[in-house]
């Protein structure tokens, strides 16, 4: 056991931090490494030319060198910093979809990154700690405004300083996200938001009402967009394609590898497509075993138990909500990138957090997590 022997900044802060969800966080991101140089290097050799085996795994340096340094410095700050941290990300992130709209990089069909001083940034990854940290604001905001009433049908809530400047902020968001095209993203955002409106006291006939507008985007999402479409009628067994091919490998990979991994007799996701990125959780199976794999699920489940736990034990309802976004997100995002790879459900591009190849990802949720602990760690001591 740490014990302090003196009191100066550092030690205040370490002694004042959630240490075990810092330090899981940390793990994870070097287990993450570990997985880019393993998977990495056979995405590299498939490149055309063929590229060093540590060729992601540099790409992607200066990213885990940024995200450590964010995750540390943002742990440390105030509540109103990290409230203009919050404020500053959206804007930014705003501002770099629009230029999306105009001077987008295309990368396989899509249009969702900008290239920033030489890197591949994605807004729509990038925007996710604002996103959580300035909804939570604004449903604190709401309660207290609202005055007791019911925030998302009485009268005060929708003046022009209740959801509808809520809305005007995020909804062009959500909106350029789709047109990137971007489904899996625009859907997470909105798990997400409702997610949080639901613990903010959403009345419970709002849940079919909600459902129904849902099973409407599905619908014309399904009709106007072809690569969806395609991925939906494959995952149906409609029809072959690109989108099968990876799901039969991931699970061809897991099952190569058994309960202690294949090692370097690991053939299998050589011709798996995106082991570095979409499926390495698949890469990571076979090189190392079921066992190995069902320790990092575990890793994810002890962070979302710290995170249930610093939500349950908040006094702040907005530190509250925040951990309630950030459980929301981190629950939903790995449970699509593992059901994605197991066939459960149809692709979606979406990244296993701390894991996956992403930049944008890493750093986003590096941010992410230092701000949650910034605010557990105000709730909690000051």
């Amino acid at each position: 056991m740490l014990k302090r022997t003196e009191e100066s900044w550092l030690t205040n802060w370490y002694f004042e931090i959630d240490r075990h969800l810092l330090w899981a966080v940390v793990i994870l991101a070097f287990v993450g490494m570990w997985a880019m140089v393993a998977a990495g290097s056979v995405a590299a050799e498939r490149m055309n030319p063929p590229q060093p085996w540590h060729f992601f795994f540099v790409k992607m340096l200066p990213f885990y060198l940024f995200g450590f340094i964010t995750l540390i410095v943002s742990s440390a700050l105030s509540s109103k910093w990290v409230m203009r941290v919050a404020w500053l990300n959206v804007a930014f992130c705003l501002l770099l979809l629009m230029v999306t709209l105009v001077h987008p990089m295309v990368i396989k069909g899509s249009s969702r990154w900008v290239n920033l001083f030489g890197f591949s940034v994605m807004p729509g990854d990038l925007m996710k700690p604002g996103f959580i940290i300035l909804t939570a604001w604004f449903l604190t905001r709401m309660k207290k405004i609202t005055a007791g009433a019911d925030m998302f049908v009485s009268r005060r809530a929708w003046r022009w300083d209740g959801w509808p400047m809520y809305l005007a902020v995020f909804a062009p968001a959500l909106l350029i996200i789709l047109r990137h095209p971007d489904v899996g993203t625009a859907m997470l955002y909105l798990f997400v938001l409702s997610g949080m409106i639901f613990v903010a006291g959403l009345p419970m006939y709002f849940i079919p009402i909600f459902g129904g507008i849902a099973a409407i985007g599905g619908i014309f999402a399904f009709l106007t967009m072809g690569h969806f479409r395609g991925r939906v009628l494959t995952f149906l067994g409609f029809s072959g394609g690109s989108d099968n091919f990876q799901v039969q490998k991931s699970v061809e990979a897991i099952r190569h590898g058994g309960l202690f991994g294949s090692g370097e007799s690991s053939f299998i996701k050589q011709s798996l497509p995106e082991a570095h990125t979409d499926a390495i959780y698949s890469a990571i199976a076979e090189d190392s075993g079921a066992i190995l794999a069902a320790l990092l699920i575990v890793g994810f489940l002890y962070i979302l138990k710290r995170v249930a736990v610093n939500a349950r034990s908040a006094r702040d309802q907005f530190v509250f909500y925040v951990a309630s976004g950030m459980f929301a997100l981190l629950g939903i995002q790995v449970t699509i990138n593992l059901a994605s790879t197991l066939g459960m459900m149809p692709p979606k591009g979406m990244t296993l957090p701390l894991i996956s190849y992403g930049g944008s990802s890493f750093v986003s949720f590096c941010l992410l997590f230092g701000l949650l602990i910034a605010l557990v760690r105000e709730d909690k001591w000051k």
